[in-house]
């Protein structure tokens, strides 16, 4: 069934009845039988544009109708799928500090050495502090240039394992951050370590239960490759 646009009727129903008006007003002193017929007249034409608007109204709602809503970009997947990440993705340096976006468990590593995130929450750590390692180093920094990271932490969302509440989900949440602790102190020389903020979140991409971003100061600038002579 055809839709119509209201807004389209009520303006061409003013616009009707103000012609009625003057017609009446230009009218005035005819017999009744004229002025009822020509009422009759401005009643059905009134009806039969009414009509046209309601035959038309699919191709205005057509023209109108926005670009489909959550269809993927090209290289993601559609909602409900862990889409790929795109590893480094925003890293640069900048007046000597190195800014790293999100890192994670998969990050660096090819598609055939890939965890999920029923793995141990712990071979989830190492693996991101490891990526962070090769990342700084790669920019010029050492871990122990870092300045500041932020570490995002999520429980497991899998078929199968069943989600906390409560006291319980606080609990669990304790346990990956003690189990951290453990892990992201000994890649640091003593009284190295960086400030940091630790949160927890409801999910994360790239199937990791981990993500890291951060700024590190440049101690050795990488060398630029020199392009050989007449290029």
């Amino acid at each position: 069934m055809p839709c119509i646009c209201l807004d389209s009727i009520n303006i061409l129903h003013n616009r009707l009845a103000v012609k009625q008006l003057v017609f009446f007003a230009e009218d005035e002193g005819s017999n009744g039988e004229f002025m009822e017929i020509k009422t009759r007249r401005s009643f059905f034409g009134k009806m039969a544009a009414l009509a046209a608007i309601a035959i038309n109204s699919p191709k205005l709602f057509a023209q109108q109708a926005p670009s489909s809503v959550g269809s993927p970009a090209p290289g993601t997947t559609a909602p409900g799928g862990d889409g790929p990440r795109r590893s480094g993705a925003g890293n640069h340096t900048h007046n000597g500090i190195y800014y790293f976006s999100g890192t994670g468990s998969n990050d660096g590593y090819p598609k055939d050495d890939h965890v999920l995130v029923t793995d141990p929450f712990e071979k989830h750590v190492t693996r991101t502090m490891d990526a962070l390692k090769r990342s700084v180093e790669r920019a010029g920094c050492t871990m122990d240039s870092i300045i500041n990271l932020q570490v995002f932490l999520c429980l497991p969302l899998a078929d199968g394992i069943p989600m906390p509440t409560g006291k319980a989900r606080f609990d669990a949440h304790k346990a990956q951050y003690d189990a951290l602790n453990k892990i992201y102190g000994t890649y640091f020389s003593p009284g190295k370590a960086p400030s940091r903020a630790c949160m927890a979140l409801e999910w994360i991409p790239g199937d990791s239960l981990i993500e890291i971003v951060g700024s590190a100061m440049v101690v050795t600038p990488p060398a630029t490759s020199t392009p050989p002579a007449g290029e």
